[in-house]
């Protein structure tokens, strides 16, 4: 894979929105500038990191004793493993070469996440089940759709955790900064996804489109439905797709109200994905269910 040549301080000044010039020209959805846009979005705020060099911090015994109570590393690394194989499957069949070249970043940054956790896990001695194998899927387009979603969804909710644990302390800073570049990327790749599947359903005819936003009401209804089954503890195990972040939640043990964590998920979702080019689509299915879910809190 031909990763964009892009240096660590060229994606830090991407990322802050350094480079706005030409932010105020229309784009239209489904164009070919969309597509140049969005791939270019991905492309030139790539972090180079290295997970290898990664410095673990050093935990005291109570703060490693939570680390290691969390019941999420088993989930989260294969979760990315699934991920990077899916993103990869999809890539396979792109004939464009800048969306091509663009999933194909996106697969190799899941796939560094993974090495991200698993060096974690080996560094604090965290035990994990043996890793499943991840075949490749039968139907690529049905599980990019599910990947890009499901990371809609966790990712609001992450954004929100995430900041919840460099605020409470719950976590030293060091351990929590050694997140930041995953946690960006993330942000990535959502608007990356919703902007490729805006872009794509624009590309088809006009009955299979209505196919497409048939599959995507699949998709969603297949997520919701997966995920009422982790929040009712009907779920035996075999369903971990992409659900560490609602898993993780649950153990964290901060003392914060529903409409406090809702607040902390929409300002970071909004702080995380204001960096980018504001003519590219967000997501906005979850932020807005939350929205309305506020009113009544």
């Amino acid at each position: 894979m031909n990763v964009h040549p892009v240096t660590r301080e060229h994606a830090d000044d991407n990322l802050r929105g350094s480079d706005a010039s030409g932010w105020n020209d229309p784009i239209r959805t489904g164009s070919p500038r969309h597509l140049e846009a969005f791939c270019r979005m991905l492309l030139e705020t790539h972090d180079p990191y290295k997970p290898a060099v990664i410095d673990w911090p050093t935990l005291d015994a109570e703060a490693e004793a939570r680390l290691k109570s969390l019941p999420i590393w088993d989930i989260a690394v294969q979760t990315e493993g699934k991920a990077s194989r899916r993103v990869k499957s999809y890539a396979g069949q792109i004939s464009h070469p800048l969306l091509k070249q663009a999933v194909e970043l996106n697969a190799f940054e899941e796939a560094r996440h993974k090495i991200v956790l698993s060096n974690l896990v080996a560094a604090y001695g965290i035990a994990l089940a043996p890793e499943p194998p991840y075949p490749e899927p039968a139907d690529a387009e049905w599980a990019f759709l599910v990947t890009g979603y499901s990371e809609c969804i966790d990712s609001f909710f992450a954004f929100g955790l995430f900041a919840l644990a460099r605020q409470s302390g719950y976590f030293p800073p060091e351990l929590v900064e050694t997140f930041e570049p995953v946690m960006q990327e993330e942000g990535r790749h959502i608007t990356f996804f919703v902007n490729w599947a805006a872009w794509h359903r624009r590309q088809l005819s006009w009955w299979r489109r209505g196919l497409f936003d048939l599959r995507v009401l699949a998709v969603w209804t297949f997520l919701v439905w997966e995920r009422i089954g982790i929040a009712r503890g009907l779920d035996g195990g075999p369903h971990q797709d992409n659900n560490f972040t609602m898993t993780g939640s649950q153990s964290v043990g901060i003392d914060v109200t529903p409409a406090a964590l809702f607040d902390l998920c929409l300002a970071e979702n909004d702080r995380r994905l204001g960096r980018y080019d504001p003519r590219l689509l967000r997501p906005r299915l979850v932020p807005a269910l939350v929205r309305l879910i506020r009113r009544f809190l």
